[in-house]
């Protein structure tokens, strides 16, 4: 199938995201000198900027594919978190199972980035990233409602992703509670997974680490091809998934799964060709991508495909950005005419 054709069937599709939704805000700004207090650089500032992270990254992607999307969430009782669920609520995204726990801030990243040039170029540098955020688990009050949140938007969409980051907001018995509904409903399931709850995912449908995190789940450091697929086949059989899609930055991804004869059946996606600026936010654009596509019942080899793409896409930009839909379509168009 051509990807233009498993884009168009994108259109229309539902998902629910159950996790953690995050703030990003960026101070832009440009170096030309060191302080003369300290050996730190200065930075003067030019702009400051704020974008979706975590889960609603995930969902910025999927609503700019012409998807369709619910979040489930939690933020603080903060002027951040006003200004998320105002963000949110612009671009179309659903927030009505955002809930809010004033015992926590929202789960904010501030990133500093410079702009430091020369006589041809000019480059950008993240200087320090500042975290404002709680890890501790939600009210149990907060993740009640969560979970009703969660299991009553099940019957209703085409998939559900876990966007885990390990904030707090996603607990075992929600983990549980929303498994066992969606293979009620024959929903597929896809997680982008942290530590702590790694293997509490077993039996979805599929999870999209990067590959120093699946190294880090099996504790064994993928440095070749081989360590690579003996990682891949244990996260398979471990969590019992029907695929598994670990992420390699410059080195594209690799797609595990059986084969219909039981053996290991391993693909390989090239990276695209283009510069990597930045990979911040390419996991939330490929499990957006792939999610959807399988949400549309595309082939996975299909989805992992168009989310390598999409991935590429992003690293190009600096910051945390969501993949649009056009920018897709033009690079599929590039790659079917060269």
């Amino acid at each position: 199938m051509s990807l233009q054709t498993v884009l168009d069937q994108l259109e229309g599709k539902h998902v629910v995201i159950i996790g953690d939704v995050i703030l990003d805000e960026y101070i832009w700004g440009d170096v030309n000198r060191i302080s003369p207090e300290a050996p730190v650089p200065v930075l003067e500032i030019t702009s400051e900027t704020v974008r979706f992270g975590g889960a609603a990254n995930v969902a910025e992607n999927i609503v700019n594919l012409s998807g369709r999307v619910d979040l489930v969430g939690v933020v603080g009782d903060d002027e951040n978190g006003e200004k998320l669920i105002h963000m949110l609520e612009e671009v179309g995204i659903n927030t009505d199972g955002i809930r809010i726990d004033s015992s926590r801030p929202t789960s904010t990243k501030t990133r500093v980035i410079a702009r430091t040039s020369n006589t041809s170029t000019s480059t950008h540098q993240q200087l320090v990233r500042l975290d404002r955020e709680s890890t501790a688990p939600v009210s149990m009050a907060v993740h009640e409602q969560l979970l009703k949140a969660a299991l009553d938007r099940i019957p209703y969409v085409d998939a559900i992703i876990f966007e885990d980051y390990d904030k707090g907001g996603v607990s075992t018995r929600l983990i549980e509670l929303v498994l066992r509904l969606a293979r009620q409903y024959g929903k597929p399931v896809v997680v982008d997974p942290k530590v702590e709850n790694f293997w509490h995912y077993k039996g979805v449908t599929s999870i999209t680490p990067n590959h120093k995190e699946a190294g880090v789940a099996v504790n064994r450091q993928i440095t070749d091809e081989e360590n690579l697929t003996v990682v891949g086949e244990e996260l398979l059989d471990r969590l019992n998934l029907e695929g598994v899609l670990i992420t390699r930055g410059n080195q594209g991804m690799s797609l595990f799964r059986r084969a219909p004869e039981g053996h290991l059946q391993v693909d390989h996606i090239s990276t695209q060709a283009r510069e990597v600026f930045d990979d911040t936010g390419a996991g939330d654009t490929v499990v957006a991508v792939f999610t959807l596509a399988l949400a549309a019942k595309v082939d996975m080899l299909d989805a992992a495909r168009l989310s390598n793409m999409a991935g590429g896409i992003v690293c190009g930009e600096v910051g945390c950005v969501a993949v649009k839909r056009e920018q897709l379509s033009q690079c599929i168009y590039a790659g079917e005419t060269k």
